[in-house]
């Protein structure tokens, strides 16, 4: 029987059937499912024993956490004093995939969301995987804004950027190039259907359901590309794999469980984090396929407004502030064949970490939290350096 290494992790409460299609997809196209453990980070409300049924009558590997089994889960792994990493009731919640992960033996980590299907002519996994290996020519998109909109390739047609590309970058003049690639660290897929737009854009396409009307199609997304070193894009963590290594900067942050009521920009503000972690250590975030159909549910776009808008200024500075964060005593020689090495993740992490901390912010609406941002980082590292120390079994179910 072949070992697990590729922990897929599924924030869900409602939708977790989504993944019997994942697993039929892996099996249409020879991906052994035995290579998968899978992780549904849920609520106390919802109905755990389901979804382990599901798993089980799927024969894929896999555990069911809400919050209770999360809080036993802290407490066997001698880490309580950093439960408070994981918000409640948020989408951020995929943290706690990522301390599991580390916890344990895996090589790779996958986010699914729940309200997506993979397209069935595509190998999901396996083509997620082969962006992780990939080494040779793909094309490189830079701006003079410094800022990547995923959906360039359409943007003359569409209009659209995605949830969390600044409003000051917009109107960018592209500059698209070949270039060569083989440090990838990261694989977005993107998605057809709904588009992930942010609530403001939403209502400027005329749509009050959370959804927008424009729609995008798989011709949207003919050319998988990279993002030139020194230019940030978002990330989106509906369709996503990623190399183990990347896991100290990659945390999801303390979203909607805060006093400032910020939300929505927990894995936005992860992919800017990663992405100067990239361009410091020679890395690369792969972009396009494998596609996923995102079938957003209904839901008020004010909303999403309400949750977003508490962060709306942060997330115009946020990149400007972490963009000269080096390491203390870091010589540039220091990034050399680093690409893969966790422990200068984390100190790249720490130097971001370092800078929210010690700045003043209190000229932009919420700024203290970005300060509260920083101090999280902080516990996040020493939270993966516990568990490094500490390794125990997950308590059994009553």
């Amino acid at each position: 029987m072949t070992e697990a290494d590729i922990c897929v992790v599924v924030p869900t409460i409602r939708e977790y059937e989504c993944m019997r299609a994942y697993f039929e997809n892996a099996r249409e196209h020879g991906f052994d499912l035995d290579r998968l453990h899978v992780v549904l980070v849920t609520e106390d409300f919802c109905d755990t024993d389901a979804m382990a049924a599901m798993l089980d009558s799927a024969g894929v590997s896999g555990e069911v956490f809400d919050g209770a089994r999360r809080e036993a889960w802290f407490e066997a792994h001698g880490i309580t004093e950093f439960g408070h990493l994981i918000p409640d009731a948020s989408h951020a919640q995929t943290s706690f995939g990522l301390l599991y992960l580390w916890a344990g033996e895996f090589d790779y980590g996958f986010f699914i969301d729940d309200d997506t299907l993979p397209h069935p002519d595509d190998d999901f996994f396996g083509r997620h995987l082969r962006n992780l290996r990939f080494d040779g020519e793909i094309e490189e998109i830079s701006s003079d804004e410094r800022w990547v909109n995923v959906l360039y390739q359409s943007a003359d047609e569409h209009g659209l950027y995605p949830r969390g590309y600044p409003y000051s970058a917009m109107d960018e003049e592209i500059e698209t190039t070949e270039t060569t690639v083989s440090n990838v660290v990261a694989s977005q897929g993107l998605w057809t259907n709904v588009p992930d737009l942010d609530a403001v854009r939403i209502l400027m396409d005329g749509d009050l359901q959370g959804q927008a009307r424009t729609r995008t199609t798989a011709a949207d997304f003919e050319d998988d590309f990279v993002a030139a070193p020194g230019d940030y894009l978002t990330v989106c963590s509906m369709n996503l794999a990623f190399r183990r290594e990347v896991v100290p900067a990659f945390y999801q942050l303390p979203m909607d469980d805060n006093p400032w009521d910020v939300g929505r920009f927990d894995d936005i503000w992860s992919g800017v984090f990663l992405k100067r972690a990239c361009d410091l250590l020679g890395a690369r975030i792969y972009n396009g396929g494998p596609l996923c159909e995102h079938n957003k549910a209904p839901r008020s776009t004010f909303g999403d407004l309400q949750n977003e808008v508490a962060g709306l200024e942060l997330n115009e500075h946020l990149w400007k502030i972490i963009d000269d964060a080096v390491p203390e005593n870091w010589e540039t020689g220091d990034a050399a064949g680093r690409w893969n090495d966790a422990d200068a993740y984390a100190a790249v992490f720490e130097s971001m970490a370092d800078e929210l901390v010690a700045g003043d912010w209190s000229e932009y609406e919420n700024g203290e939290f970005l300060t509260f941002v920083g101090k999280y980082m902080h516990d996040w590292l020493d939270c993966l350096d516990a568990l490094e120390s500490v390794r125990a079994p997950v308590p059994a179910d009553d």
